[in-house]
Order: C-alpha cells, then structure tokens, then sequence
C-alpha cells in the first residue's frame, strides 16, 4: 500500500544512512523499525503477571540506602 508520512528532518537522514549502510531501501528500513516498535509493544502487553513473595520484618533499616550497593554490602557484611 502506498501512503504518504511526514518525517523529522534528522530521522530521515539517520534512516537514509542506515538503508546505504545495510545495502536495503529506505521502505525497508522504515518497515522494519515499524515492525520491531509493534512487536515490541505486543510483547510488553503479553507478560505474566509476576507475584513477589514478602516477608515478615520491621522494613527498610535505618541507614540502608538501597542507591549505595558498596555500603549496602558492607551493612550486610556487618562492617560499618
């Protein structure tokens, strides 16, 4: 099917240069940049639901900070 898009200047460019790299035409590369945005879209709408299991506990600690993995392993290792 023939239409007609409108592009942004440097989106094009950047998809011209891919279609020159890769030896296929600008149709192909649009086509398939349009194909793996849908499929990836579909797939993120097909998870599972995944379920975390929680335990009991008084929660987050004082002085955890779960940003600091060094100083949460040293917490963890008993070295303050």
């Amino acid at each position: 099917m023939r239409t007609t898009v409108t592009l942004d200047d440097q989106l094009l460019r950047e998809a011209k240069s891919l279609a020159a790299q890769t030896g296929v035409t600008l149709n192909s590369v649009i086509e398939n940049a349009l194909r793996e945005a849908l499929a990836r879209r579909n797939a993120a709408t097909r998870r599972e639901k995944v379920t975390l299991r929680t335990f009991r506990g008084h929660g987050l600690q004082p002085g955890v900070d779960l940003n600091d993995s060094a100083a949460l392993l040293d917490l963890m290792n008993g070295i303050e």
